[in-house]
């Protein structure tokens, strides 16, 4: 259990410091997304992802899990803090999923999200994966299309700006 936990650790980590989104690689340029609670910063990442939902446009189920929050690096844990939200598409049929990348890279856009990376990954299985971000909602999302899985699915994590708790709070962890 405890490598288990350790191993989302470092992924969830990893997967947060590779974004590019809204130059979230670097802590310096991390945006502020504003004041929140975790929990109602929690609730607008379920909304993103919700969003993102809507313009996959195909009938699937998607995973049923909750957002997480992480540090914002060299910012005060105590004040400051990041959500994630990582979660998974599964279609009702499986060949739907073959056009949904490249409409999403043109569906995307013309919601408010800059695509920053198309393209194959450099894994064994050369996923196809796309890399967006809203500047306004201070949102990224790293889209992976596990093609060669079984089942074939959509992998996706939904990354915040750094958020700061109201005066008097501390970060919830979850």
């Amino acid at each position: 259990m405890k490598t288990r936990l350790g191993a989302q650790a470092l992924f969830v980590s990893l997967v947060l410091t590779t974004l590019t989104g809204c130059s979230m690689n670097e802590s310096d340029d991390v945006p502020l997304t504003g004041t929140a609670t975790s929990s109602a910063a929690a609730d607008e990442a379920e909304r993103v992802s919700s969003e993102i939902y809507d313009l996959i446009g195909i009938k699937g189920k998607a995973s049923d899990t909750g957002p997480g929050v992480s540090d914002c690096s060299d910012k005060d844990p105590e004040k400051f803090f990041r959500i994630f939200h990582k979660w998974s598409f599964m279609p009702a049929s499986a060949a739907e999923l073959g056009g949904v990348m490249e409409r999403l890279k043109e569906e995307l856009p013309k919601h408010g999200w800059k695509v920053v990376e198309y393209g194959r990954d450099t894994s064994v299985n050369k996923n196809l994966q796309l890399t967006a971000d809203n500047d306004k909602k201070k949102y990224s999302v790293n889209i992976v299309h596990r093609a060669k899985n079984d089942p074939p699915k959509l992998s996706l994590m939904v990354v915040s700006g750094c958020y700061q708790v109201p005066e008097g709070e501390k970060v919830e962890r979850f």
